[in-house]
Order: C-alpha cells, then structure tokens, then sequence
C-alpha cells in the first residue's frame, strides 16, 4: 500500500483543491515579445471572469424593460383595446364638407345679377332653369371638395348694391376653419342668413398614403334660398352711365342716382359712381386689382347714395315750405318782393351790415314761383323772417325737416345709412362753441351752412311729399310690401298739394325745365349746394316725381364736388335717364 492511498479520502480531496497546476508559458513570459503584442485584442492580459453581480444587474435590467414591454401591450390591447380600434377606424375615415349653393340673387325682373359656377352666358336666362342646376354635388375621388364660385353679372352700377363674398377658407393643414361663405357689403351682406345654405358632410376612407379608397355622402347639403331684389338691372346699370358721363365730361368726383316707388318704398334703381367690382373683391385672384380698388382716393367702396353725407343746397326749400304754410307764417297766395338780396345788422359790428344774397333778383313770387325759381330771398324770409315778415326760426325749421327724416337715422334696413346733421343752436355750440346768429338761420332755410343729409333720406322725403305724408322705409326686396314709419299728419293733403303745384312748375319754367319733356310728366326741384370757404366748388342736386298727376316714382341725382362754374349738372343726368327709360323701359311712364 503506497503512502497516498493510507491518506484518508476526505483529506486528499481537499489538498487536491488546493493544487493548481500551472503551465510553463504561464510562469516564462518572454519580454522580447511584450512589445509585439496586440492590446487591442486583448494580447497580454490576463483573462478575468465576470462577475456574478454584473450578470445579475445586466439581467435584473432586461427582466424589467421586458415587463415594461408586456404591461404597456396589455395596456394597448387589453385595457384600451377597444379604444384604439375606434380610433384607428376614424383615422381612416375622413369627414369632408360638402359645400352647399349659395342663393341666387335675381332683379325684379328674374335677371340673374349674382350666383353660382358654372357660369351662366346668357344673364337673362330664366332664374328657374339655373336654380334647378346642382352648384354643391362634390366631384367624386376628388382629394378635396371643391366651392362654387361666385360669378356676378358684368352689368356696371350694381356693385354696391349686390356687395360680394369670402370663400369658405381652410388651414395649410387642408382643414376648413370657416365653412361658410361669407357676406361682407350689399345684398350678400344684408340677405346672408338667407342666401347661406346648410352645408353637408361625405365621409371619406382613406389609405396609408393618403389616398381616397371610397366615400359616401353622409347629410347632402342644402341650397340657400334665392333673393329677387327690386331692383331693374337695366334701370339701374343706365342710370350709372349717365352719373358717369356727365361727372367725367364736367369734372365732378363723384355721383349717386335712386329711383323708388312712392307707394311701397321699393328701390327701383340705386346706384353710386365711381364703384368697385364685386367679381375682383370676390375672387381676390388679382392682387394687382384688389391693392388698386382699396388705394383708389376716388372712394370706389362708399356708397354715396346711402352713406354719403353732402350739403343739400336748395333742395330742401319744398320742407321749408310746407313748414311755413303749416305754420301759417304765409299761405299759398303770399307775395314776396325780392331784389336780390336782403341785408341785417352784423352781428360783430352794429354799424355795418351784413348782406345774403340770391342767385337771381326774382321780383315779386309767391310760394309756387319762389319753389320754381329757387328764390334764396323768398326761403330767408319764410326761414328767419324779415323786417315785417315774421320766419318760422330754428327749432320749426329743425322740427319739420326732421319730419320728413332729414337729418335722421332711419329704421333698420338695406339702405339705412347715416344720419346726417340739421344745423341747430346746440349743434353750433357744441361744434364751435359759438352762439346762433340769424344769419345761421337764413343759411339752413336754403340748405347751407352745416347741413348734410344722404341721397337715401332726400328720396323718400319727396316720396313724402308726393305721396300726401306717407314716409317709407325703403326696400330692396321685390313685392315685400310698404312699410311706413309714420304718416305725417301734422300737414294738409292742400299744402302738400301746392308743393307739387311748385315743383311741377319747377319743370315747366323753372330751374328744372330739362326735365320738361313730352313723354310724362315731371315735378322737380334742383339744388346747388357751395362747398367750403371760398366757395368754388358744388354738389349738384335734382329731385322729384312723376307722373306728377298721380305719382309713382320719386328720383334723386346727385354730383358730387365739381367746379362752381359748370352748367351742366344732376339735371342733364336726370334728362338722359328720362330718354333712355322712355326708349327701353316705357313700362315705368304708364298711368
């Protein structure tokens, strides 16, 4: 028995453990070769296990991104399973708006003057074969819904009245945040409730790229509801051209033309020079044109005939008038010699005078003549009175023109417009803060100093007078019927009636015979109001009704800011309209 084998197992166990063997390499490192070796493989060190707590860390971190992993997928598919797949559905269904046809807008006689792409050539095709057209189907597959154009007639003078429109409008995102059209001047702004349709909805599937799979109409849209204005296109465009020609032959800046009915209010022609075009203003395609339009110091976009405040001159001498024989300051046979002029005290130097003067010595005139010739001297008289003739003073001049709703902001309606100034002693001295003179109100008697009205409010002031007291609210809508705002019954159907005795005499002999003519018959009174301190420049004015023995339209032109020196005026305006209407439209002169 060898000396190992009496060595008990357990012992020889443990001191074999503690024997390791090693290899010569291992002891014997050359140190020539040290430098040859590859440090970045490593060569030359010692190999080193890893340790236990790294293996565990490294573990410890994969085991928990994996239960992150698996408890956000249960989250995703589990718990919000249901959610998400609704989403996902809606992500690829796409709701589209189907743009409803906007209204069409008709005049009085169903001549197209505004409505929806494709065009209509023929602007007086019947409004029912273009309403019955389809303006909102949506072009099917196409990546977006197109929006009708709005397309006006090319007929000139209507701008003002018709307004124009902005698009529905979207993000760069391809999302529509304004889903309407949107009215923004004349009838498109005022009828826009109206004119707008319900738009509708189609729901589109789209792919992964984008691209559209299929689409059904969800709710088709709604037509707007159409608009027949009571305006006559061809009335109205020829009225323009005549403001036009006559304001361009003698340098005035600007003009507006009405004509109404005196019965129901309704505005037969209402139109203001220069304009703008509600096609350009539409589209907004050429910036070139929009930038010129909005730079214009012409002021295409006032509406003169309704927002436009001017001096009235003498056109307010038929009020007067009715004030002074309400008031029994005169009667219809008093007689008034005038000799040109008339002279007061001065106000600032009782040893001079101050001296108004007429246009013209008139002689001896009673109401009916002094209408006719537009007698400034008559009207200071009648206004403020003079030496034995009493005058009718300020605050009855005030109350009458107010009356008739000069100087006043008139019901809501298309053409309300501004209200305007009637010159008065607290207007003066809350403007000036001067006191009221006389000769403040010889000025007003005749339609000067600080006096403004608009076109809109002298129109239906005559209509007033030619319809025995009625005062209307003008409309722009055919056949909605009159609406009055009061009857004045302050004023006899007699002095009413020697009032239009006056104008009519106006047109025979007077200040307005150019509109004397053979085809119907005309009451009118003319105006030339001065402008500013020197004086050299004017608006001219003319007014009336016809036919004068039982009245139907009352007419108002005015030209704006021309040379003091100009003979030509609103009355040559008026006389070209007159023929045009006898020529293409001799419906209007009929009994």
């Amino acid at each position: 028995m060898s000396f190992f084998s009496k060595i008990p197992i357990s012992l020889r166990r443990r001191k074999h453990r503690r024997i390791t063997e090693i290899a010569p390499d291992e002891v014997m490192i050359d140190s020539r070769n040290l430098p040859e070796f590859d440090t970045t493989q490593f060569e030359g060190r010692l190999e080193k296990p890893i340790s236990k707590f790294t293996l565990y860390s490294v573990g410890g971190i994969f085991s928990l991104v994996a239960f992150v992993f698996i408890v956000q997928a249960w989250n995703l598919q589990i718990v919000k399973g249901e959610e998400y797949k609704e989403r996902s559905e809606r992500n690829m269904l796409r709701p589209v708006p189907v743009f409803a046809g906007r209204g069409i807008i008709a005049d009085r006689n169903g001549r197209l003057l505004a409505w929806n792409a494709p065009k209509i050539e023929n602007e007086d095709s019947d409004i029912k074969s273009i309403m019955s057209q389809s303006s909102s189907t949506a072009p099917k597959l196409a990546n977006e819904d197109t929006v009708a154009t709005r397309e006006y007639a090319t007929s000139t003078g209507l701008s003002h009245v018709l307004g124009y429109v902005q698009y529905p409008s979207k993000d760069k995102n391809g999302f529509y945040y304004q889903n309407d059209f949107m009215g923004i001047a004349g009838a498109e702004k005022y009828f826009d409730s109206h004119l707008q349709g319900v738009n509708g909805s189609r729901l589109v599937e789209v792919d992964a790229r984008g691209d559209i799979v299929s689409e059904n109409i969800m709710r088709p849209p709604q037509q707007g509801s159409s608009v027949n204005l009571s305006i006559d296109s061809k009335v109205q465009s020829a009225l323009y051209r005549n403001i036009e020609s006559i304001a361009r032959q003698v340098g005035f800046a600007g003009g507006a033309g009405i004509i109404m009915d005196v019965q129901t209010g309704e505005l037969l022609a209402l139109t203001s020079y220069p304009e703008y075009s509600s096609q350009v203003m539409s589209d907004r395609s050429d910036t070139a044109a929009v930038k010129a339009l909005l730079n214009n110091i012409d002021l295409p976009f006032l509406n003169r005939a309704v927002d436009g405040l001017y001096t009235p001159g003498s056109i307010v001498k038929p009020f007067v008038a009715l004030a002074a024989l309400t008031e029994d300051v005169i009667d219809a046979s008093t007689n008034i010699v005038t000799v040109g002029s008339i002279s007061i005290p001065n106000p600032y130097d009782s040893t001079k005078s101050t001296v108004f003067r007429d246009w013209k010595n008139h002689g001896t005139v009673n109401i009916r003549q002094a209408l006719a010739v537009s007698s400034d001297v008559y009207f200071y008289t009648i206004g403020g009175g003079y030496k034995d003739q009493k005058g009718l003073g300020i605050v009855r001049i005030d109350k009458y023109l107010k009356m008739f709703g000069l100087g006043e902001l008139m019901p809501d309606s298309f053409a309300q417009g501004k209200a305007g100034t009637i010159p008065t002693p607290e207007w003066k001295k809350k403007t000036f803060n001067e006191d009221w003179y006389l000769g403040n109100t010889y000025h007003t008697s005749i339609g000067q100093y600080g006096f403004q009205i608009t076109p809109i409010q002298m129109v239906r002031a005559i209509a007033a007078i030619a319809n025995n007291g009625s005062l209307l609210v003008p409309s722009i809508t055919k056949d909605q019927g009159p609406v009055v705002e009061r009857f004045i019954e302050e004023i006899s159907s007699g002095d009413f009636q020697v009032i239009r005795e006056g104008m009519r005499l106006g047109a025979v002999e007077g200040t307005g015979k150019a509109l004397n003519v053979p085809y119907v018959t005309v009451a009118t009174k003319t105006g030339t109001a001065e402008l500013g301190v020197s004086k050299d420049h004017v608006n001219s004015w003319v007014t009336g009704f016809w036919p004068y023995e039982n009245p139907k339209y009352a007419f108002v032109v005015m030209l704006e800011k021309g040379s003091v020196h100009n003979l030509i005026g609103a009355a040559a305006v008026m006389r070209q309209q007159l023929d045009w209407m006898n020529l293409n439209t001799p419906e209007y002169f009929k009994p």
